[in-house]
């Protein structure tokens, strides 16, 4: 390994010794190996509320966005590789890894998002949406728990404005408009594809056990999340390495102190504390 590769591993190595144990996902171990009583986990009281916030409005809000984005998303996929010509593929790849790297750091921007602002007490938006990062980082195995509607129903929501731009091009579009826009498209669907698995890219990624094999060639590729990079998000107060798609833009984004800025601009400008209402719920007690 160059000088230059090791420097860019050492930050990332020492966070690996501070975070969860792949035998302790939850980290109920001290560093020494003595056992505490349950800090993290679905025992932890915090946790037991956030999970009973999980409402029927929520799992029919996202069914709801599942089956309209299954429709969507075949007819879409039906039309790309109808219009698909051989010839273009030579751009056709550019514009896909795009969409995936923009996939990746849009999947930081939310997460960093939500981590570091707002509250559960929001009115809709609070308990919808920003339960699920609290409860994850109190009991971070929590999404192994969930089925694939709950894992999967916010971003497949997300995704929606892109199908139905997609779908409305190619009822609307003659051919040779489908042709000269045909980059965009596939830049649009890797955006749209990988914007949906984020969440279950996410899941495996706390999977310890009993992940197929394909998915852990991936991971260990890093073409989606690994397991071991995810870590490092891991390590309270949980402020580093928030892609969760790829991880491709973790160290850049860190190399720069990109979130920490931001950070800073926003405390600076509203007096608002980056991580106070995920603090509160990882104290609360029985």
């Amino acid at each position: 390994m160059t000088d230059r590769h090791s420097e860019m591993a050492k930050p990332v190595a020492k966070k690996v010794t501070d975070c969860m144990s792949e035998d302790d996902p939850n980290a109920n171990v001290d560093g020494c190996g003595a056992t505490n009583k349950a800090r993290w986990g679905p025992n932890h009281a915090g946790a037991k509320e956030l999970k009973n916030l999980y409402s029927t409005g929520k799992r029919v809000q996202e069914l709801i966005c599942v089956a309209i984005y299954l429709v969507l998303i075949a007819y879409d996929l039906f039309q790309m590789v109808y219009h698909f010509q051989s010839s273009k593929i030579m751009t056709i790849l550019p514009s896909i890894v795009f969409g995936i790297i923009v996939a990746d750091f849009a999947s930081g921007l939310v997460h960093w998002g939500a981590d570091t602002w707002g509250s559960v007490e929001m009115p809709i938006f609070g308990a919808s949406f920003i339960r699920p990062f609290r409860e994850h980082h109190i009991d971070p195995t929590s999404i192994t728990r969930h089925d694939v509607i709950e894992v999967n129903g916010d971003n497949c929501m997300a995704t929606l404005p892109g199908l139905i731009w997609l779908a409305y091009k190619y009822m609307t579009q003659n051919p040779e408009q489908i042709q000269e826009n045909y980059n965009y498209d596939c830049f649009l669907m890797a955006l749209v594809f990988f914007v949906t698995l984020t969440n279950q890219f996410h899941k495996w990624s706390h999977t310890y056990f009993g992940l197929p094999k394909w998915v852990t060639f991936l991971q260990d590729w890093n073409l989606i999340l690994p397991r071991q990079h995810h870590r490092i998000h891991h390590v309270s107060p949980h402020e580093s390495y928030y892609c969760i798609t790829t991880g491709w833009l973790n160290y850049p984004l860190e190399a720069i102190s990109f979130w920490r800025g931001f950070e800073y601009l926003i405390e600076k400008s509203t007096g608002a504390k980056p991580r106070s209402d995920d603090m509160k719920w990882a104290v609360k007690q029985e």
